[in-house]
């Protein structure tokens, strides 16, 4: 059986995560460089624990790509190594942590402790972030419609560009991120 260390040892590392981009690199890269991270002191008190974390992720999602570069900022912060491995080639990773028991939604961060055990499990949206969501995708016809699919995209756009202009989002998502960790 392979193990959350398995995962974590085998995973990759963030420069060869961001090698093998090809659809949203600029753009996380772009969110990392502009998100000034508060300092939080509760995240010094895990400096000492050997913390590490793994990314399911894939580069063509939205929300990893806003994701990832609040992690990265907290893992710097608190000594967290981190490792990312891609969801559609670990389906029996991503399926341990099924979205609402059903979908295999992206980014999840899971935090393993000094001895390789699962710590807290963070994602795929913060609070703010899933609400600005389900606001913004009240008025999708039904997806027998056909204006599904061009509507639905549509959405997909209004949030990938909100995704990489708004702060507050970044924030929320550290929050919410350094709040679990600290529970």
């Amino acid at each position: 059986m392979t193990t959350l260390m398995d995962y974590f040892n085998n995973g990759l590392t963030l420069e060869a995560y961001k090698s093998q981009m090809n659809v949203n690199r600029e753009d996380m890269e772009q969110i990392y460089e502009q998100f000034d991270a508060p300092h939080d002191l509760r995240l010094e008190d895990l400096k000492d624990k050997n913390m590490k974390v793994i990314a399911i992720t894939e580069d063509w999602c939205g929300d990893a790509m806003m994701n990832i570069p609040v992690l990265l900022k907290i893992a710097e912060q608190a000594d967290i190594d981190v490792r990312f491995v891609l969801r559609d080639s670990h389906l029996e990773l991503i399926d341990q942590y099924l979205t609402n028991g059903t979908a295999r939604s992206i980014p999840i961060f899971i935090f393993l402790d000094r001895n390789g055990q699962e710590a807290a499990v963070w994602g795929p949206r913060a609070q703010a972030v899933q609400a600005f969501i389900d606001d913004s995708r009240q008025d999708l016809p039904s997806k027998e419609d056909s204006t599904f699919e061009e509507k639905s995209k549509e959405k997909h756009k209004l949030a990938h560009d909100r995704y990489k202009q708004t702060p507050e989002f970044w924030h929320a998502i550290y929050h919410s991120i350094a709040n679990i960790l600290t529970q």
